[in-house]
């Protein structure tokens, strides 16, 4: 799927009010907009509850769509029952590429799982604190303070992690190791976009922005433990960069 097929995707943005916050909006349609369009965007909760009422500017500057849905009993929670009833009729119209979930709450992990049964594409938006089975079901799963973080801090990112902190952190460089053992060539090097394909297909979770940084290309150096290379390609127009590890060059590779 190329870049244009993308850009038009259909896609349902479905919030569920109780477990988002409004601060995240524009960051959320924002990042929505990389892939595809929101064809609707409907958000689900109890508007007659006092605790909801921050939502109410957003959702007019936003064409957000509120869904009502009463709470019947205490400690139950209608509004998710809402959404995936929604889902499940949006899904079965057939009009959708793709869906945006918007909660961090485990209750959504089948719905996810049975959307891309279908042959669509499930992106999750939730906090640091979602339960990984919800993140996993997900084809690609954007932590919201990272949204948050666009708005707030000067190079919209949140605080970058040193060299040091990044190579401590055993899941990522194993997640960078493994891509490239996947996608490099007998010398070791691979293009660094196929990495970064393999490593989102190995955990929807990752987005160099959770560690500070904007690019792949600038998380894969600020890490240390990889050689990157920048090298023009056969059109002798467009530039392509290229990734190995370091230590396939310590091994004669």
């Amino acid at each position: 799927m190329n870049d244009e097929e993308i850009n038009q995707n259909r896609l349902a943005v479905l919030i569920d009010a109780d477990n988002a916050m409004p601060s995240i909006t524009e960051g959320l349609l924002a990042e929505v907009a990389k892939y595809g369009v929101a064809s609707v965007k409907r958000i689900y909760g109890d508007w007659t509850t006092p605790h909801l009422g921050s939502w109410k500017k957003v959702l007019l500057q936003h064409a957000i769509q509120p869904i009502q849905q009463f709470r019947y009993t205490t400690g139950k929670n209608a509004t998710d029952s809402a959404m995936i009833i929604d889902a499940m009729d949006l899904l079965y119209k057939g009009r959708f590429d793709g869906f945006c979930l918007v909660s961090s709450d485990s209750d959504f992990t089948r719905l996810a799982s049975r959307i891309r049964e279908e042959g669509l594409l499930v992106y999750g938006f939730g906090e640091n604190k979602t339960p990984m089975a919800f993140v996993s079901a997900c084809d690609k799963f954007i932590y919201t303070e990272v949204l948050i973080a666009q708005k707030e801090s000067p190079d919209g990112t949140v605080r970058k992690m040193s060299s040091r902190e990044l190579k401590r952190d055993s899941k990522l460089v194993n997640l960078f190791r493994n891509a490239l053992e996947a996608a490099s060539d007998d010398t070791g090097w691979a293009q660094l976009g196929a990495v970064g394909s393999n490593i989102a297909n190995q955990a929807p979770e990752f987005d160099p922005r959770n560690y500070g940084y904007k690019k792949l290309g600038e998380l894969a150096s600020a890490i240390g433990l990889f050689e990157i290379d920048e090298r023009m390609q056969a059109d002798g127009q467009s530039r392509a960069i290229y990734v190995r590890d370091r230590n396939k060059k310590k091994s004669g590779r």
